[in-house]
């Protein structure tokens, strides 16, 4: 009878660690590969008082993260009972090239968050992708990577270097600190995404914009963010529409805030072809009443077919930039998949600015941008090619 009794309660001791376990997995992504860059002009340019043709300026380099950003992450859920989860991932990004911690060095900069999952939704909390971002990636067939990504044209550039430096990271933004997020549960295909942030980084570290790292002693210091987004998916169909605004904090002169508002739908035939198309208007409301807003009307087509093992990709995007310059971009793609984890990737795009724009053509995680060390303040043109393998775990 006492051997009954002691059997059963390790039987009960058992049952209760394993009910309590929390099941993480370990997952990572591994890019590496080449990348060449030229910049130049058309044979109508000049160089500042000098008459010519084209001024080319070339560079080619190994690099890592081209496609996307290596990382390491690990996530989880822990089964709490009646439907309830706690759920959390750490995840951080590096550089393969040479192995140092990406995102600033920060331990796990990718994204780092913890909350409950269940019946009514998902509410977590920490570092977070913006809804705006999470939605863009599904409309760019280069999922902003490669020298393909959409937030190449989309880019400002050409401005005054402080307004510069105080619009960085801001007009495109990806990641948030400090934030919270609710996803509902799809109701019939139709889903909302909502998010607030009191930590949006400008990403300036030079004069005349600095000081942009967390206030813990002042909120009204820091940028807030408030987002939605609503999806809709049926099939091969995906919808959707987002709005954010970011009010800048006082330590980022010269802002009043930024609005955005990005619509865009996607589609997938059953032969695996993709079409996408998605339109963003960004305007950001500076404090000073002598210089005028920034206004971006964004637009953006991609389409992706399969053909065994191959998985070409094209897009066009063009950004006008209204009294800031007009950017178009021109990329073309292809995916060779050795396995279900692993590829080989290139991608070829020409990137144009008129005169008053200075957009450049990056990457998963360089940013590409021209130097100006040839006497041009804007107005390129920039082309990209990039040849990689990405492995993932």
């Amino acid at each position: 009878m006492q051997k009954k009794l002691i059997a059963l309660a390790v039987a009960g001791l058992a049952s209760t660690a394993a009910f309590a376990q929390t099941n993480v997995t370990i997952y990572g992504l591994v890019d590496y590969g080449y990348t060449y860059r030229f910049d130049g002009r058309d044979i109508n340019s000049v160089l500042p008082g000098v008459p010519g043709g084209p001024t080319p300026n070339g560079a080619g380099k190994l690099d890592s993260g081209i496609d996307a950003g290596n990382r390491l992450g690990f996530k989880g859920t822990e089964d709490l009972g009646n439907g309830l989860k706690a759920v959390f991932l750490l995840e951080g990004g590096f550089t393969s090239d040479d192995g140092y911690s990406g995102q600033s060095s920060r331990t796990y900069g990718r994204q780092a968050y913890v909350g409950l999952s269940g019946g009514f939704g998902t509410a977590v909390g920490g570092r977070l992708y913006t809804p705006y971002y999470t939605f863009m990636l599904q409309m760019d067939p280069f999922a902003n990577g490669t020298v393909g990504a959409y937030s190449n044209a989309w880019r400002l550039g050409g401005v005054p270097a402080s307004l510069n430096l105080t619009l960085a990271g801001l007009l495109d933004p990806q990641r948030v600190d400090n934030a919270v997020a609710y996803i509902s549960p799809s109701f019939g295909g139709f889903q909302v995404t909502a998010a607030y942030s009191n930590h949006a980084d400008n990403f300036a570290t030079t004069a005349p914009v600095v000081n942009t790292a967390e206030s813990t002693s002042n909120n009204a210091q820091n940028n807030s963010v408030y987002a939605i987004l609503g999806t809709y998916t049926a099939g091969g169909l995906t919808v959707g529409a987002n709005y954010h605004m970011i009010a800048a904090g006082t330590n980022v002169a010269g802002l009043n805030d930024i609005q955005n508002f990005t619509a865009g739908v996607a589609y997938q035939f059953g032969n695996g072809l993709k079409l996408s198309g998605a339109y963003t208007w960004t305007e950001a409301d500076l404090a000073a009443a002598a210089v005028q807003d920034v206004t971006l009307n964004n637009f953006l087509i991609g389409a992706s077919m399969p053909f065994g093992k191959f998985l070409p990709k094209a897009s066009y995007i063009y950004s006008d930039g209204d009294q800031w310059g007009d950017a178009q971009q021109i990329a073309v793609g292809v995916d060779y998949n050795l396995s279900k984890r692993t590829k080989l990737y290139s991608t070829y795009s020409f990137l144009d600015n008129d005169s008053a724009r200075f957009a450049g053509v990056g990457d998963g995680s360089n940013s590409g941008a021209y130097s100006s060390g040839n006497g041009y303040a804007a107005g390129v043109w920039q082309q990209g090619f990039n040849l990689g393998v990405q492995h993932k775990f």
